[in-house]
């Protein structure tokens, strides 16, 4: 039976971030159930980097991970690893003084341009000017390169000795006081360390280990591709509803448009609903002048939250060898520098980065202990 410091759980962007962040300073396996890495929430991202626009914490770990984004390590990534967007948030006149109200907070802080609903339309033509009655510009959106940067985790984390196994689902996981003993699809292996970076799994993981779970619970999301005839899209700002209602931004020569939907859900392969698909149609024909004659592809990705929305880090409380990486919700890709070196300075008993200190984040906000 072979033998290792540390079991990751979960090959997705959490798990092989930590694996990369390890860079060999333990001996580590990373365990997948699927047959493929970032099978689930990591391959349905709608990639999208801001710094602003999302709770306090996740918006300070935005800002930790930037500089990883900017400037990734030499061979890291042959391409880089952001593409400048920008952004436009647009109201409809009964939310447009609310719209005003939130441009005067943020652009004192922020490089924010307020628009007329003209200079709006100027941008993005097909914007419905019966829609659009505010609008204010943020240069600060990217869209992520997110195989990139995925493929830039595992490549670094195998050179450094990782061991990956896809098709690898956990069967059964027993503690006898020193190791972990892990049943796998593929075979069973010992481990002094587990790390818990199941996604919407987690909380089934733990039970299975027998470690209180933490009421992580996945949300479906849905997403879809329409055509837009005769517009090209390359240079399009990505299009965000006041109350995140819905959005849309090109994807590939076509736009992709989701009702921003958070629904429990089981954690599974999920797929998109048809009410879901029908309201990303709704939303954006309601917003722009475009019949949609066809969806083009649909199709639906978890985001799974901790009971207070914020990621779960650190050894549980009922067992100091089992360690959490869970809980990123939709942020996980954006997240990943910051909490993949946090986590690793966690698993090695090293100094926590000082980004943090720098960014005033204390990582004791998301230990599994305050619940």
């Amino acid at each position: 039976m072979q033998t290792y410091d540390i079991a990751i759980i979960g090959g997705g962007i959490a798990g092989l971030s930590l694996a990369y962040f390890l860079a060999g300073r333990r001996s580590v396996v990373v365990l997948e159930q699927e047959d493929a890495l970032g099978y689930h929430a990591t391959g349905r991202s709608a990639a999208e980097f801001v710094l602003r626009y999302n709770s306090e914490e996740v918006c300070k770990l935005a800002a930790i991970s930037r500089p990883f984004f900017d400037t990734p390590p030499d061979s890291f990534s042959a391409v880089p690893l952001l593409r400048q967007r920008g952004g436009i948030t647009i109201a409809n006149a009964e939310k447009a003084g609310r719209l005003r109200a939130r441009f005067e907070a943020e652009a004192p802080h922020a490089p924010l341009t307020l628009m007329t609903p003209d200079e709006a339309i100027a941008r993005v033509p097909f914007l419905d000017p019966a829609y659009v009655a505010a609008a204010f510009y943020d240069p600060e959106f990217w869209d992520i390169e997110v195989e990139s940067l995925f493929q830039g985790f595992v490549k670094n984390a195998r050179r450094a000795g990782t061991e990956i196994r896809t098709g690898a689902g956990v069967r059964d996981i027993r503690d006898d006081g020193r190791r972990w003993r892990i049943e796998t699809a593929g075979g069973t292996l010992a481990v002094r360390m587990l790390v818990n970076a199941s996604g919407g799994w987690a909380d089934g993981v733990a039970a299975m280990a027998g470690v209180r779970p933490k009421g992580i619970l996945p949300h479906r999301r849905t997403a879809v591709l329409v055509d837009v005839p005769g517009m090209d899209l390359g240079a399009m700002p990505e299009i965000n509803e006041l109350d995140e209602e819905f959005y849309f931004k090109p994807d590939a020569g076509r736009l992709l448009v989701s009702p921003a939907d958070e629904t429990p859900c089981e954690p599974a392969d999920v797929q998109p609903e048809e009410i879901d698909i029908a309201w990303a149609v709704h939303h954006f024909e309601e917003a722009t002048t475009v019949k949609v004659d066809r969806v083009a592809k649909s199709w639906a990705g978890m985001r799974s939250f901790a009971p207070d929305r914020l990621p779960v880090i650190g050894s549980a409380p009922d067992n100091p060898r089992f360690f959490w990486l869970a809980g990123q919700g939709g942020y996980g890709i954006l997240s990943s520098p910051a909490l993949g070196a946090l986590a690793a300075s966690m698993l090695c008993e090293s100094t926590v980065p000082e980004s943090f200190s720098h960014a005033s984040l204390d990582p004791a906000l998301f230990s599994p202990g305050r619940f």
